[in-house]
């Protein structure tokens, strides 16, 4: 299975995993796709440690980086002040929540997944900083990923410094159009399905819209991909490749904790939400005690990114620390409704090849008349 985007990234087929599990990265790019660390939520340290083990188990492979680095970047540095914009209707609200489910301080040395907003690369400069580090250190990087809005210049000039290809998400083929303007190479077309950041526009809709925009520029598509029929879809639609991401969650490789694996591999399609509560911006994540707090007659609305980020994610890592389980959520697409089995990372590509190719089959059959 190639595509124009396999030739460009040299891989054997082009599925995209989007991961914050460094395991699912090497995995997923030793068995022929391109594997993608999301470094949001790692502290510089933590980052600089999962690179390394990258760099070190993934071979002659290479892999990406996906940062939140807005276009228009929040340029205050200074988390104390921004914190200070946040209102006490919202401190009180959290704090309530959090008592409520007996959820403890972090202990001083926590060293989990979550970091604190104010010291993972979310704010001011530090998201660019930590890009540039990462890009000085690591040389089997091969593709930026921009995962808000179209990059800045800086950030442009310094992926082109050190080589590298550049993609950038789009819920709109307006937005995938200013990300062409801006010199990416390849854009992600992120339908209302897929979990994270997203817009409100199904795959199905979205994903021609934007292959028509910026073509003959590659689109990979995202959202709703957990088979091998899918990226047949995906590939109808004129998409060079898939970008996917729950599907990964249940794996044996994952990240997650055991709570959260085991409430993705029990949830329906219906069982996530999209909701400005975690960072305020649209996530789609699994539905929690937190999601419907936020959706409860009587609660405040979402602040703006990156204010609602530092309200919540303190709370979010304690509820996920101490395992309080009605209370924990995951970012997670409408895919999951289809997810039951714990498998490797390399049973589940090796299953998407096996699907993609009776499915083109079954459509080939088709013109046999």
């Amino acid at each position: 299975m190639k595509t124009d985007v396999c030739e460009m990234l040299q891989i054997d087929i082009p599925v995209f995993a989007f991961s914050h599990c460094r395991d699912v990265v090497v995995q997923v790019s030793k068995s022929g796709g391109f594997g993608v660390l999301g470094a949001a939520g790692f502290t510089p340290e933590r980052l600089e440690e999962e690179l390394n083990w990258i760099d070190s188990h993934i071979g002659d492979y290479q892999y990406g980086i996906d940062f939140l680095i807005p276009a228009k970047r929040i340029e205050d540095n200074d988390t104390e002040k921004l914190k200070a914009m946040i209102p006490n209707t919202h401190r009180e609200f959290v704090t309530d929540l959090l008592s409520k489910s007996d959820a403890p301080e972090l202990p001083t040395d926590y060293q989990g997944h979550l970091a604190s907003a104010e010291d993972g690369a979310t704010i001011g400069d530090r998201p660019f900083e930590m890009l540039r580090t990462t890009l000085e250190n690591h040389d089997k990087i091969s593709l930026y990923v921009n995962a808000l809005g179209t990059p800045p210049p800086e950030v442009i000039n310094l992926c082109r410094k050190h080589n590298l290809l550049i993609a950038a998400m789009a819920g709109e083929a307006k937005h995938a159009a200013r990300h062409k303007a801006a010199g990416c190479d390849i854009v992600i077309a992120v339908g209302a399905e897929a979990a994270g950041h997203t817009g409100d526009i199904s795959t199905l809709v979205l994903t021609p819209q934007i292959v028509k925009e910026v073509s003959p520029m590659p689109v990979l598509a995202g959202g709703g991909i957990g088979s091998g029929e899918q990226i047949a879809a995906a590939i109808a639609l004129g998409a060079q490749g898939v970008w996917a991401g729950s599907i990964w969650l249940p794996t044996i490789q994952s990240e997650l904790t055991p709570i959260q694996r085991n409430k993705i591999l029990a949830s329906s399609s219906k069982d996530t939400i999209r909701t400005r509560c975690m960072t305020g911006k649209p996530v789609r994540m699994l539905k929690s005690g937190f999601t419907e707090a936020w959706e409860a007659d009587g609660a405040p609305s979402p602040l703006p990114y990156p204010l609602q980020y530092l309200l919540t994610s303190d709370a979010a890592a304690r509820f996920e620390h101490y395992s309080i389980e009605h209370m924990v959520s995951y970012p997670a697409g409408q895919v999951i409704g289809q997810l039951r089995d714990e498998l490797s990372v390399r049973q589940v590509v090796m299953q998407l090849m096996e699907e993609y190719i009776d499915a083109v089959e079954r459509l080939s059959a088709t013109l046999d008349y």
